[in-house]
């Protein structure tokens, strides 16, 4: 039963709705969206119903098969296991997976099942001729027990329609085990609250090592009876189909826990449920259900969720007569809103890095902080397109830092998981920092300058012998040219504060790249204790997360110097000698050696790979280093080449937007290559106009005679003056106006 606090909130929530609804967008930006393009190949995309940043993602998940089902979808496998209501979305480890929901007729076994059985869990196929998908909404129906599924979502509330054709002995069963297959259960409980509602929690530990998340379920109709097995223990709890049933508050917790809650329909009678989350408690979860999705308007839902994409969709507009294109795009932009996620309640409690519950913490809460992929692209797209939450967004990443003593590396669900090398977290605060979306400069810059002096994950070596050394640690190389990048980056910040000697000592520190370089062979190698190079020695040669370089090899690491082009160069000798190295990148053959080669070194053209981030600023070394042209071509091809509007149509993870923020920022004509700063350097606009919705108002990309062929920028202007830089600064595209590129042939 509600109560009158929670009716008066429903008619608070139904104003706001309302509202919102008066100022719908016009134009329907979810329908160029194709949430398929990323299932297939490595793309490792989320497929499900979900809103901009929220912290559900409604989806299948099927039975996995490996690395590729780390989102819980492919697009080759028709199982489900059922509906979980957080998801990742292409990432190269899977978790999450919580609080599954599976509609089921007649005995099933509680367990994932196998595809060889059909009876040996709660497995059934998805028939893909009626499955449906588009941003906030997903449908299909299961075979074996003909239930048709519809799913929608608020930010933290799943909404499920489910309509049992053949309803004996329906039930749906809440199943608080299965992650996936990716991570272990260690507490679960479900309670009964009344006639129609239960509650819950899952722990659990995998990726994330100490991952909690709390829910609330509410269903349209009497549950019959509520059947809960805990580590194989059934306990069947009868209900009275009421209010005051006599069971309400019975609980069972163990660490393996299902529950089948029984419901008496007719046939093609829909049952609903709503299910919301919560970091925090069962309380919070009712109290964001409450705020998000008081009643059972379905298709209002699905309408509300769609305006919300809309609204965030049409933040870029473009104007095209190529429709793949516009696709590509427009699902690029959909791609990297669904995460990072919102980590809190509707309250603001959230809980920190430091496992504590925390009340009000006035600021929105993120988790899914894939640094390591996201700083290169991901983040320097939203702080064009989404400055109104980059304050909560670098308060998120200082508050990591206040509570677990460093900002976060790969933070997922409160937990800090050291996933990937350097220290990706200060390039993102720095880059806030100079961009002006940082109040109090100095906390930030305590916590990019402690984070960087912590002697962990390497550090204390680099310091000792000025790198690090490859006996000491596997991917020494990586860590140490990523730890340059950020010391590039709180040296940038240093110097804007006034801290000159810091200046000096982390601009001296982003230089150690050049230890690693062997000038005999052109290459950037591990180096020993004793100063000689690393032997044997092949450029191509990769294993997995077992040599110098981490998810690469010396081709592309020898190019990861974003933060100081002019010093790389000076390594070759001169110009010349750099861009003939730089030629030949794109040139040598594509082939790849080891025992067990990174399947993350995809996407290859010669030995650049498109498919990993530390390849995606190398293109536009051509401009920086005066030859835009070539940056031109290659930006055109890879736009066109790796990118397409099929299943298989990314080039590696999609890494929570990385590789779809590299689209949309190089098809509007520019990228940011240095960590931090806001220098964006032109390529090659793909559309005849763009406009974004900046800080400053309408920023407009024009590229006048653009074509395939005329794909090379002859002049430049800024609000109708000649531009005579080969970049812009950030500082003129939040401003707004009007950026013109003349196109031509080159000819």
């Amino acid at each position: 039963m509600r109560s009158k606090g929670t009716m008066a909130m429903s008619a608070a929530v139904g104003a706001i709705l309302a509202a919102a609804a008066c100022t719908s967008v016009h134009e329907d930006y979810t329908q160029y969206v194709d949430p398929s393009i990323g299932t297939g190949g490595h793309g490792h995309v989320f497929y499900g119903a979900n809103v901009p940043f929220g912290f559900v993602q409604l989806g299948p998940t099927g039975i996995p098969q490996d690395w590729d089902w780390c989102s819980g979808y492919h697009i080759s496998d028709s199982t489900v296991i059922g509906f979980p209501h957080t998801h990742l979305s292409g990432t190269g480890i899977g978790d999450l997976h919580d609080v599954t929901l599976m509609p089921v007729t007649g005995e099933v076994t509680y367990a994932r099942g196998t595809e060889d059985d059909p009876q040996s869990g709660l497995w059934s196929y998805s028939d893909r001729s009626r499955e449906v998908a588009r941003p906030g909404y997903y449908a299909t129906r299961l075979t074996r027990y003909d239930v048709d599924v519809e799913l929608t979502a608020t930010k933290r509330v799943g909404f499920h329609k489910y309509t049992f054709n053949r309803p004996e002995d329906a039930a749906v069963v809440i199943d608080l085990v299965n992650g996936g297959g990716w991570d272990s259960p260690v507490e679960a409980m479900v309670t009964r609250v009344d006639g129609n509602r239960v509650e819950g929690y899952r722990f659990s530990k995998g990726w994330a090592s100490d991952q909690k998340v709390f829910f609330a379920a509410e269903f349209s109709v009497p549950l019959s009876s509520l059947e809960i097995i805990a580590d194989g223990v059934s306990s069947a709890v009868a209900g009275q189909g009421t209010d005051s049933v006599a069971v309400s508050g019975e609980s069972c917790k163990g660490r393996r826990v299902y529950a089948r809650a029984s419901v008496d329909v007719a046939p093609g009678e829909p049952v609903y449920v709503k299910v919301a989350l919560s970091p925090t408690s069962t309380y919070n979860a009712w109290a964001n259900m409450a705020a998000e999705l008081p009643g059972w308007d379905f298709e209002g839902c699905v309408g509300a969720a769609r305006e919300a994409w809309n609204r965030e969709l049409s933040k870029i507009r473009i104007s095209t007569t190529d429709e793949e294109h516009r696709t590509i795009f427009y699902t690029a932009l959909y791609h990297t809103m669904i995460g990072p996620s919102e980590f809190c309640d509707v309250n603001g409690d959230y809980r920190g890095a430091d496992g504590r519950m925390h009340r009000n913490g006035g600021f929105v809460n993120y988790t899914t902080l894939s640094c390591w992929d996201t700083y290169r692209s991901a983040h320097p797209l939203m702080t064009l397109i989404h400055p109104e939450k980059m304050r909560d967004m670098a308060e998120t990443f200082m508050t990591i830092y206040d509570q677990q003593g460093k900002l976060p590396v790969w933070h997922l669900m409160g937990c800090e998981t050291n996933t990937m090398v350097g220290n990706p977290g200060v390039s993102i605060l720095a880059d806030a920092v100079l961009k002006g979306y940082v109040e109090d400069e100095e906390r930030a810059y305590e916590a990019m300058k402690a984070s960087a002096m912590l002697d962990e994950r390497g550090m204390a070596w680099r310091k000792q012998y000025g790198y690090i050394p490859w006996e000491k640690m596997h991917e020494s190389v990586a860590f140490d040219m990523e730890y340059a990048i950020a010391d590039w980056a709180v040296a940038q910040v240093a110097k804007r504060l006034g801290h000159t000697g810091d200046y000096e000592y982390f601009t001296e520190r982003s230089r150690s790249y050049r230890n690693y370089f062997d000038p005999s062979t052109r290459f950037i190698r591990g180096k020993g204790m004793d100063g000689s190079f690393h032997e044997p020695f092949n450029p191509i040669s990769s294993e997995h997360r077992n040599d110098d370089y981490c998810e690469g090899n010396a081709w592309q690491y020898t190019f990861l110097v974003p933060q100081d082009l002019d010093g790389l160069i000076g390594c070759f000798g001169s110009r010349e000698a750099f861009l003939d190295k730089l030629d030949s990148l794109f040139t040598v053959e594509s082939r790849l050696e080891g025992e067990d080669v990174s399947p993350d070194i995809s996407g290859l053209i010669g030995q650049y790979a498109h498919g990993n981030e530390p390849s995606h600023h190398v293109a536009y070394f051509y401009t920086m280093a005066g030859e835009p042209d070539k940056t031109a071509g290659l930006v055109r091809y890879i736009l066109d080449g790796m990118y397409s509007a099929g299943p298989d149509g990314l080039a590696g993870n999609e890494d929570v937007g990385a590789m779809s923020s590299w689209y949309i920022l190089s098809s509007l004509g520019f990228y940011q290559v240095e960590p931090a700063g806001g220098r964006y350097f032109f390529g090659s606009p793909l559309f005849d106009e763009a406009v974004l919705d900046v800080k400053g108002g309408e920023f407009t990309i024009r590229a006048v005679n653009n074509s395939p062929e005329n794909k090379y920028i002859k002049s430049v202007k800024l609000n109708g003056k000649p531009y005579g830089k080969w970049w812009i600064d950030f500082s003129d595209i939040a401003a707004g106006g009007v950026l013109e590129f003349e196109m031509t042939d080159g000819k």
